[in-house]
């Protein structure tokens, strides 16, 4: 077991994220060479591949439901 010193504290520390589910820089860093790049010709991608992990993170962690039509 760890114990909450202040330095384990601060490293796990989620301060400056809009919820409790979103990625640290440390958590992308990791997590970004998985993600697909964007793909030649085209148009260029408008859409911030780190806030579309964010977001299927929050559903994953909340459990709140999608509406399916």
């Amino acid at each position: 077991m760890m114990a909450w010193t202040g330095i384990a504290r601060q490293e796990h520390s989620r301060k400056g994220l809009r919820y409790s589910s979103d990625m640290t820089d440390r958590e992308w860093a990791l997590a970004a060479p998985f993600i697909p790049g964007a793909k030649r010709g085209g148009r260029r991608r408008t859409t911030d591949m780190r806030e579309v992990l964010n977001a299927l993170l929050y559903i994953a962690a909340s459990g709140c439901a999608v509406r399916i039509r």
